[in-house]
C-alpha cells in the first residue's frame, strides 16, 4: 500500500503520536529537565509515519504491545495478590521511571502511551482479564479529552471506563478507578481548555465508584494547582508526572490497592 505524504501531514501525525509519548530513558532525566524529542531526518519522519499508519490500520488498539509478555507471565502463584495497572503514558511511564514503586511487587504495568479509553476497552481482556489479577487500577481519559483518536464526549469517555469496571467485576476482579490527573493545557493539542472537562469526568467517576462498590483513587486533589492544572513541581510538561509527581501518587495508589484487597477478603 502506498502513502502520499507531505511535510505538513508528517508534522501533524508526529505531534499527535510523538509529543505526548513518554521518553524511553526517563530515569536519567532530572525533574527540571525539559524532555527533548530526537530530531528526525525527512526520510526517518516519513518512515515513522508509515509505520504508525500501518499499526493503526492493522492493530488499532495495539494488542501486540504486550502479547508476548502476557504469554510469558503465566497465571498468578497461589496467594499472589496480582495487580494490573491499565492506562496510558502516565501509567506506562511509571514503570520506566526508577522510583522503586513496581520493583519486587506483584504489579503488572499495562500502560500504552497516547491511548484512549476505546483502545483500552478493546485490549482489556488480554491485558487484564486473562492475567487473572485480584485488582485492576484503571487510569484513563485524558487522551480522549485531547482527541487522540477523534472527538469524544465526557459521557462517552465515562461510558468506556464504566464498561471496563463492569468487565472487571464480571470476571471477579476488583476495580480501582483513578481520577484523571489535572491538566491546564495539552502541549500536543494546545487551546482545548481541558481543565474543566477533567474535573467533570472525575466527578462522574467518583460518583459511579462510590455507588457501585468500586474504589475511587483520587490523585487529582493532591496534584491540582490554582489554575486546575498539574502543579509545576510535579510535572515536566504540564501533563505527565515527574519523579516527584509519582512519589505523590504512589502512597495514594498503595492505599487504594490495600482497600481493594481488604474488600475482597471481606467478601470471601
Amino acid at each position: 500500500m502506498k502513502y502520499i505524504i507531505n511535510k505538513q501531514i508528517v508534522l501533524l501525525v508526529l505531534l499527535l503520536i510523538g509529543s505526548h509519548s513518554f521518553p524511553q530513558d526517563l530515569k536519567n532525566q532530572t525533574q527540571s529537565t525539559q524532555i527533548q524529542q530526537p530530531e528526525l531526518t525527512a526520510e526517518q519522519a516519513e518512515q515513522r509515519l508509515r509505520n504508525e499508519l500501518d499499526r493503526l490500520r492493522n492493530d488499532w488498539a495495539n494488542l501486540e504491545r504486550y502479547r508476548e509478555d502476557n504469554e510469558n507471565i503465566g497465571l498468578p502463584d497461589h496467594g499472589e495478590n496480582r495487580i494490573v495497572f491499565m492506562g496510558n503514558s502516565i501509567t506506562q511511564g511509571w514503570g520506566r521511571l526508577d522510583t522503586g514503586f513496581f520493583k519486587g511487587k506483584p504489579y503488572i504495568n499495562r500502560g500504552i502511551s497516547g491511548q484512549t479509553t476505546p483502545q483500552m476497552l478493546v485490549r482489556f481482556r488480554p491485558d487484564v482479564i486473562e492475567l487473572k489479577p485480584k485488582v485492576v487500577v484503571i487510569l484513563a481519559g485524558t487522551n480522549d479529552i485531547a482527541g487522540n483518536t477523534g472527538p469524544m464526549t465526557i459521557d462517552q469517555i465515562f461510558g468506556n471506563i464504566v464498561s471496563m469496571a463492569e468487565l472487571a467485576r464480571a470476571n471477579g476482579i476488583q476495580a480501582v478507578l483513578s481520577s484523571v490527573l489535572p491538566a491546564f493545557d495539552y502541549p500536543w493539542r494546545k487551546g482545548l481548555e481541558p481543565a474543566g472537562k477533567i474535573a467533570a469526568l472525575n466527578d462522574l467517576i467518583k460518583d459511579y465508584a462510590e455507588k457501585n462498590g468500586h474504589i475511587y483513587l483520587n490523585y487529582y486533589t493532591a496534584m491540582v494547582d490554582e489554575r486546575m492544572g498539574l502543579k509545576e513541581e510535579y510535572t515536566y510538561d504540564g501533563v505527565h508526572p515527574n519523579e516527584k509527581g509519582y512519589m505523590v501518587m504512589a502512597p495514594l495508589a498503595v492505599k487504594a490497592i490495600e482497600e481493594a484487597l481488604l474488600k475482597i477478603k471481606n467478601q470471601e
